[in-house]
């Protein structure tokens, strides 16, 4: 098949499983264009039938703002045709599923649109009146929709009232990249002492509530030695130095900054925290768990569908810091309990979100679509 497949190429989780599908696409032997903004930063060394097409937006003086969605659409239209995809593969609904249903109207009914859905696009978007219908529209006008959560698909239906068939197809975590790894070096740097190592990933938004991380750190380290990883950046990052700072923790958290390749640090850490206010999936969480490390996370949005609670991880409600801090130390004092934790993240990770799995489900999903298209449907 060739599939061409469009994301935001920047650091988060629609781009990074957008990129991550593509690579395991093509190794496949299905071919891959990527048509996005710039080059997905996950993307990594040459392949052979991965190719790279970039939308370039003019600056042009009778708009006051660049045309970047017609430029995309115009761009997803050239591409379809000179390449004859078979699938165009969008992830996000807004602008993308909008802009790959102008390009099917450029270039004809041939062209196949499957769009999933990451979360903002409905969580934040969809209950901004001024938008709603029109992201609506996209999901309707699209010939395959999914989600990446049970959840996700409740809430879409719930707010858009959309009357297409959402399919559920879990993100996923390549077992090959994401396991527990010898870090004992690299641990002794932020453990001089032997201390516990929490850590939190995020881009430092408000619905992510890393105040919280800070207070469940605060509670944990006054009964275990311990210290704070913190990886992102973001909005909210000035307030949560100015908290570690007034907090008197500055010599036990670090600010790791932006880390592309999460897969070669997430083993340094003992418990990972993720206290969001919303999260559609929570991949952070899943990567975690494939990692070996178990995960004290928020009881909302897809997380229970990838966190067993008291399983592979600990579940609780929003904002309750002490019941967080207090399912922390748990972990971090019961040494049986941990190891089960960690033995039950693998299995999970490894067995209902293994990449091959999900791979497989969307090439049963795009080959639906063009027995359609034969069929003349």
């Amino acid at each position: 098949m060739n599939i061409g497949i469009t994301c935001y190429p920047s650091l988060g989780g629609s781009g990074v499983v957008a990129t991550e599908l593509g690579k395991l696409l093509a190794d496949r032997g299905h071919t891959v264009h990527f048509i996005t903004s710039g080059l997905p930063f996950r993307l990594g060394n040459y392949q052979p039938n991965i190719f790279y097409h970039e939308v370039e937006v003019n600056q042009y003086d009778v708009f006051k703002y660049p045309p970047y969605d017609l430029t995309l659409a115009n761009r997803m239209a050239q591409v379809a045709v000179n390449e004859q995809l078979d699938i165009l593969h969008v992830h996000y609904a807004v602008p993308h599923a909008l802009c790959a249903y102008l390009a099917k109207q450029m270039v004809g009914e041939w062209l196949k649109i499957v769009t999933t859905l990451h979360g903002t696009d409905i969580t934040v978007l969809g209950y901004d009146s001024s938008l709603r219908e029109m992201i609506r529209f996209g999901i309707e006008q699209s010939d395959l929709v999914t989600a990446v959560s049970a959840d996700l698909i409740a809430e879409t239906k719930e707010l858009l009232q959309v009357e297409k068939q959402i399919e559920l197809v879990y993100n996923f975590v390549d077992k090959r990249r994401y396991f527990p790894k010898d870090v004992t070096m690299h641990k002794q740097r932020f453990a001089p002492n032997g201390e516990k190592l929490l850590m939190h990933i995020s881009n430092f938004r408000p619905v992510k509530r890393v105040s919280d991380v800070i207070e469940v750190f605060d509670r944990v380290s006054k009964q275990v030695p311990a210290r704070l990883l913190l990886i992102g950046e973001g909005p909210e990052q000035a307030a949560i130095r100015q908290m570690v700072d007034e907090r008197g923790l500055k010599q036990q958290v670090c600010f790791l900054g932006k880390q592309e390749d999460v897969a070669e640090v997430i083993s340094l850490a003992d418990v990972m925290l993720l206290p969001s206010e919303k999260e559609s999936f929570g991949l952070v969480a899943l990567e975690a768990m494939a990692c070996g490390v178990p995960v004290v996370a928020t009881r909302t949005g897809g997380i229970p569908e990838v966190v067993t609670d008291g399983v592979c991880g600990f579940l609780t409600d929003i904002g309750d810091v002490a019941a967080m801090a207090e399912r922390t130390l748990q972990l971090l004092q019961d040494h049986e309990l941990y190891e089960a934790f960690s033995r039950a993240s693998i299995e999970r990770s490894n067995e209902t979100f293994c990449h091959d799995k999900i791979a497989s489900q969307y090439e049963a999903l795009y080959q639906r679509l063009l027995s359609r298209k034969e069929l003349g449907r």
